[in-house]
């Protein structure tokens, strides 16, 4: 089957484009810099924003502010690439109405000095001797500074970690061990930037103990993107193909679009092992070569209707002719040149960092490593600019086939790349806020409850345009009490809801096996999750923690759902498509008798993926997904059928008797069979 009667969104967002997220205030600032500047006194600070919302000007905005005002003595800029670096190249704050300038020394940006990471320790000892304030240095650099010199070389300075998702708690993530350092020492400031602060391998950025001691700032994608003035809608979708990827590209890439194409790693079963060839059959798909630019170094290719297309290759061996493209992609001169290029194929480059506004769509062949990735290269094609209206990710991906070696490596790959979906679906909405249902409740200040307004007599949901909250009563919904429990509902459920569409037996049995009981996953498997990530909150936040981000990941998918005919599409009007997701919400409120957790409990979190992927990929495919996922079904686990005992027993307290295990119910049921298992591992151990 070809991909073109595949092309199935399974995400698609619209926006308002109210151009808030752009406009500056009187020092210079936009929404979110304004929002960190607020905190600039934090000694520990972690800015969470998306690609394109300014993150490193407000970082400059603070540094500068520590360095004046504190009485810190340098700045140090920690980045993951040299690429990278240019992102704090000199920039005329006062010309916007700030009290001072960012200018750093050309010989302390040390991404621009020629040689090797390790090679520039000695400029690092030398920068701290002497009296210039900012440095600017990849992470590498960093780790091989602070091994040779100590953590105390570095007192009385702000550290700011620009990606800071690079970051691990792992014992084996140096820079994950150098910042723990810093923080026992409590010497430094420091301050953390990304815009994904999930990591693609599940490893917590942070340990709990040291992220407790940060002052966050969350920006979220959805303020970003309903402020901007002209991009309106987002689209993100993963499509199958059978054969070689080249020769069904033209099937998802629109020769007219502004697009970044990242081939696959030449060690991904997608790649046909040779790169180069790669680039010339992808050439040869758009068009009719007709030379190379002398002065660009970008390919020239004629499409079929006569379009001249300007292509910058990064994949060649030459560093030569790469370095020509790659200085002719960043030319200052040419930022605001729509049509100084066209289309970018690359491998390794072009993701983080990578500033190009006009990028309509953002290509990506194989599944890459991680969430975090993706959600990088999703952030290349979101800049807003002048005439983008929509902007698209799209995930090619090869199809399982039952005859090759690598049907389970395929499989993880689908079952990875809806997980990313969904968690791309948490990151691009509105924020919720879910608070219990009760008599007392009023209307919100600033919340608009649709018809009618709010209602006592029923579980409200109101809609703050203007933060991007929506705020939705859940019966029965259990409240956090301590105050960073409060936050992790408020601030971090996109991070819960990522630990657990990344858990593979989660997705593997949420999507194909049929037996699978909902609370399994959502009471289970999810607090299993809040147990590990939140080891030292109590039982009762541990489960409000937990009814929160299920509420969240089963709300979103229901909201999916309720949008009769999948996502908006042309002929509604603009209005509709701005508050589509809201609409959708409200549906399924109104669908059900009662909105409550028991509920929100018994949905499928993984059903509405389903149905997607249903669509997306054959039919003969679909079962040998099924397949190969059947013939590894796990059994209960002893740590599972304690917390199903332990579940039993707060049902015991509730109706007054333990599950039966004959129950109609299959929760119940299942609650049985967990209190079984239990004793009889107790009878056989007594046996022994």
């Amino acid at each position: 089957m070809s991909i073109e009667t595949k092309a199935v969104p399974s995400v698609s967002v619209s926006y308002a484009r109210n151009g808030t997220s752009t406009q500056s205030n009187e020092l210079g600032m936009r929404p979110m810099q304004e929002c960190v500047y607020d905190h600039r006194g934090e000694q520990y600070l972690l800015i969470k924003s998306p690609p394109a919302s300014g993150k490193s000007r407000a970082l400059m905005f603070v540094a500068l502010d520590k360095l004046h005002n504190q009485g810190l003595k340098q700045a140090i800029i920690v980045v993951p690439e040299k690429s990278i670096g240019s992102s704090f190249n000199d920039e005329p704050l006062s010309q916007h109405g700030f009290w001072a300038d960012w200018a750093v020394v050309p010989k302390w940006n040390l991404c621009n000095a020629p040689g090797e990471d390790g090679g520039k320790v000695n400029s690092v000892r030398a920068f701290l001797e002497s009296n210039d304030r900012i440095l600017v240095c990849t992470h590498a650099t960093f780790r091989f500074a602070v091994d040779r010199f100590g953590i105390e070389a570095f007192d009385d300075r702000l550290i700011a970690v620009d990606e800071f998702h690079h970051v691990s708690s792992n014992p084996d993530n140096k820079l994950g061990a150098h910042l723990g350092a810093f923080i026992a020492r409590g010497k430094v400031h420091l301050v953390a930037m990304t815009g994904s602060y999930f990591r693609g391998d599940s490893e917590a950025v942070l340990s709990p103990t040291d992220e407790d001691k940060f002052e966050t700032v969350t920006y979220t994608y959805y303020q970003q993107l309903n402020g901007y003035q002209y991009l309106k809608r987002l689209d993100i979708g993963y499509f199958f193909y059978s054969g070689a990827y080249a020769d069904d590209i033209l099937k998802v890439l629109d020769p007219n679009e502004k697009t970044i194409i990242h081939i696959p790693n030449v060690n991904a079963r997608e790649s046909t092992k040779d790169k180069i060839r790669e680039v010339e059959h992808i050439i040869d798909a758009l068009g009719t070569w007709e030379g190379v630019d002398a002065q660009t170094g970008f390919q020239l290719v004629k499409t079929a209707t006569g379009k001249l297309l300007r292509i910058a290759d990064l994949v060649t061996d030459d560093p030569g002719k790469r370095d020509v493209v790659s200085a002719a992609l960043k030319d200052p001169t040419q930022k605001h040149n729509r049509d100084h290029f066209d289309i970018i194929i690359a491998l390794g480059m072009a993701k983080e960092g990578f500033d190009w506004i006009w990028c309509e769509h953002a290509l990506t062949i194989g599944y890459r490593s991680s969430l975090t990735e993706i959600v990088q290269i999703i952030g290349r094609a979101t800049r807003d600019a002048p005439g983008k209206t929509r902007a698209r990710f799209s995930n090619l991906i090869a199809e399982p086939d039952a005859s090759s070696e690598t049907v389970t490596e395929a499989v993880n790959d689908t079952l990875k790349a809806i997980a990313a979906s969904l968690l791309m679906e948490q990151v691009l909405t509105p924020r919720f806020e879910f608070r219990p249902k009760n008599p007392n409740n009023e209307a919100a200040p600033g919340f608009d409850y649709g018809e009618g307004g709010y209602d006592p007599n029923k579980a409200n949901i109101g809609f703050n345009d203007e933060t991007g909250r929506i705020q939705i009563e859940i019966k029965g919904l259990a409240e956090p009490k301590s105050e960073e429990a409060k936050r992790i509902c408020r601030e971090d459920l996109n991070e819960v809801i990522a630990t657990f569409v990344q858990d593979k037996r989660n997705i593997e049995r949420g999507l194909f096996d049929s037996e699978v009981v909902p609370e399994e996953l959502t009471q289970l498997r999810m607090g299993k999750i809040i147990k590990d990530l939140y080891p030292e909150r109590d039982e009762e936040d541990q489960e409000a923690i937990r009814q929160h981000a299920i509420a969240a990941l089963n709300v979103t998918q229901q909201a999916k759902g309720a949008l009769v005919g999948g996502p908006a599409v042309g002929g509604e009007t603009e209005e509709t498509l701005n508050t589509a997701f809201i609409q959708g919400v409200r549906r399924f409120a109104m669908s059900v008798k009662e909105l409550d957790i028991d509920l929100i409990d018994r949905i499928n979190p993984f059903g509405e993926a389903y149905a997607i992927l249903a669509k997306a990929m054959s039919e003969e495919s679909l079962k040998q997904v099924a397949a190969v996922i059947a013939g590894k079904k796990a059994s209960l686990t002893p740590e599972e059928a304690r917390e199903l005992a332990r579940r039993a027993l707060r049902f015991k307290q509730e109706r007054g008797r333990l599950p039966s295990i004959t129950a109609q119910d299959p929760w119940e049921k299942r609650m049985a069979e967990g209190v079984a298992f239990l004793a009889r591992m107790k009878a056989e151990a007594a046996r022994v």
